[in-house]
């Protein structure tokens, strides 16, 4: 439009100079010599109007561009950003200003306890991204990304997902709210299994599992665009009161520091992360086959068994190993072996964890068809 109005304008300015002209000529009887003189004055005017007009309308459209992307970029916020109706921003600032009850740590953060005044209890993580003395990290545009994807994470809404209720953004540090889980974490509960503080039964074991794969379901083939979890890991799988899963920090990886070393030692980062740094929707289900096999097995991927050589070197090796040698039901952990209906199913679990972790994407089932798979095993 502002081109046109250039253009037009230009043409306006070209009529006026070709109507002097010819007034100039019809009144004033010229020389052959004045004459030429007059028309190279009228060329040379009106080729300096047309790229006048030219540069004016692209420095304006340029001005124009500007402005729309300044207008439409997300803007800085401070103080409480509030998704639950349960939650006001004044009580929030109140109860992360006072003294909160730590409950553990990360590598991207520390996680809290807050009670509010209204009385609801909720988890508070604290993220410090901008700590790390990168000088890429410190940038506004780094903030500005952590922000749009809390808010693309703030309208996920699934059983299996850990919604968030509210952020707080101060100059260099993210505080994400969400609904306080009285279990903790997977990693917490098999832990209690270990030192044997809980009996975790099978039916518990593969209720977790099936919602886990279902979460991973709703953020591959629900969400557009599509989302994947980046880190999943039993620490990033909370479990309410009914030991229902719920993922954690979906997506919030990706726009940590560091986050391809903090994967790589974890134990659940997929092949193809660690040796071109590749991350698809089949690297997330690596990372669920290793949660099934903690879940079937007891065992942790970092657990010092697994640097034997007789192991295989990895958890997924030492189950497919067990499995091609006909010998599976060595691998499950002796605290769940009762009934033999429930010994088969944990077979056939097995058998699911080994396709999982196949070193090749594309032999890993999808998330869609881990859910049938699993839920085939048993009713729920």
């Amino acid at each position: 439009m502002e081109k046109m109005r250039s253009c037009r304008f230009t043409l306006l300015l070209l009529l006026l100079l070709v109507l002097c002209f010819c007034q100039t000529t019809a009144t004033q009887p010229s020389k052959p010599q004045d004459f030429k003189i007059g028309l190279k004055r009228v060329i040379i005017s009106i080729v300096l109007g047309i790229l006048t007009g030219l540069v004016g309308a692209v420095i304006f459209a340029l001005l124009i561009k500007v402005v729309v992307q300044y207008i439409n970029q997300t803007p800085f916020l401070k103080g409480p950003v509030i998704f639950s109706p349960k939650i006001s921003p004044k009580t929030l600032q109140s109860a992360l200003a006072n003294e909160n009850q730590l409950l553990g740590s990360s590598s991207n953060g520390k996680y809290y306890k807050t009670v509010l005044d209204n009385g609801l209890t909720v988890a508070v993580k604290v993220l410090e991204p901008f700590d790390s003395g990168l000088p890429e990290m410190q940038s506004k545009s780094v903030k500005r990304r952590i922000q749009q994807e809390l808010e693309v994470l703030a309208n996920l809404r699934h059983r299996h997902l850990r919604s968030l209720r509210a952020y707080v953004r101060d100059s260099d540090r993210f505080s994400l709210v969400y609904d306080y889980m009285p279990i903790g974490s997977l990693e917490d509960a098999m832990n209690e299994v270990r030192t044997s503080q809980l009996q975790l039964r099978w039916d518990a074991r593969l209720r977790i599992a099936v919602g886990v794969i279902k979460g991973l379901q709703y953020l591959h083939f629900t969400c557009d665009p599509q989302i994947l979890h980046y880190n999943l890991k039993p620490t990033n799988v909370m479990l309410d009161a009914e030991y229902e899963p719920r993922l954690a920090d979906c997506g919030l990886a990706k726009l940590m520091p560091n986050i391809d070393r903090i994967r790589a030692t974890s134990g659940y980062c997929a092949p193809e992360c660690l040796h071109n740094g590749r991350y698809t929707d089949k690297s997330d289900i690596y990372s669920f086959g290793m949660i099934l096999g903690v879940l079937l097995t007891g065992r942790y991927p970092t657990d010092p068994f697994f640097r034997e050589a007789a192991s295989g070197g990895s958890l997924g090796q030492w189950l497919r190993h067990l499995q091609e040698a006909g010998e599976a039901n060595e691998a499950l952990d002796k605290s769940i072996i009762g009934e033999e209906v429930e010994e088969d199913e944990m077979l056939m679990a097995v058998r699911i964890a080994v396709v999982c972790v196949s070193d090749l994407p594309a032999d890993r089932p999808s998330s869609d068809e881990l859910v049938t798979m699993l839920t085939q095993l048993h009713s729920f």
